[in-house]
């Protein structure tokens, strides 16, 4: 079976369009194919390709995958608290910045999340779990996460 690296994302040969795709592209894609158009919204299929892409970023530091995470436009990390048991990343500009408030308290982050708990597995050498508490769509100044170590 062919399985793709990241790697081999960075290897395009679009002459015309280029290597970006509209962020509306990828809110259709995300919220109303994926979290409206499955079962659960979605929630086990984002967090199970979450951790797979997580788990193959070319990161080795938490330094290097904040680095990562904001030159591949996932949003603008900063660790807002960290001891022995925890640490909170503030993700700002991310990519439901901008989008109508929900009604509900319903976290719709949670790929980001997923990506953030596979690669900080990896680098840490430890099962971590992350969790969305704060997300923009909701009406917070920015997408947090809680990664528990």
């Amino acid at each position: 079976m062919l399985q793709y690296t990241f790697e081999d994302m960075k290897k395009m040969d679009r002459s015309h369009l280029g290597d970006m795709v509209p962020l509306e592209l990828f809110r259709t894609i995300r919220l109303i194919g994926l979290n409206q158009g499955l079962p659960l919204g979605g929630k086990g299929t984002t967090l199970t390709i979450g951790r797979k892409i997580g788990e193959s970023l070319p990161a080795a530091t938490v330094e290097e995958l904040l680095m990562l995470f904001e030159s591949l436009k996932i949003g603008i990390p900063r660790i807002i608290h960290s001891d022995e048991y925890k640490i909170n990343i503030a993700v700002e500009d991310c990519f439901c910045k901008g989008l109508p408030s929900l009604e509900e308290e319903k976290m719709i982050c949670d790929l980001e999340g997923a990506i953030l708990e596979g690669s900080l597995t990896k680098i840490l050498g430890r099962r971590v779990a992350v969790k969305e508490i704060k997300c923009n769509a909701t009406g917070h100044e920015h997408c947090e996460y809680e990664v528990k170590l």
